[in-house]
């Protein structure tokens, strides 16, 4: 794994379970931390394929 991907990774699962803990403090609803996931996964996803 790339550094860049590795970095990446890390980073992912770091800002999810910021939205995890947030949600479950009810400092979100659920369609904005499904949608802040979603954005998550999405830039780990462009990091994969670049």
């Amino acid at each position: 794994m790339s550094d860049e991907l590795e970095d990446a990774v890390e980073t992912f699962l770091n800002e999810t379970e910021t939205v995890f803990g947030e949600y479950d403090q009810g400092y979100m609803d659920a369609d904005a931390a499904l949608s802040l996931i979603r954005d998550h996964v999405d830039e780990l996803e462009d990091e994969f394929e670049s």
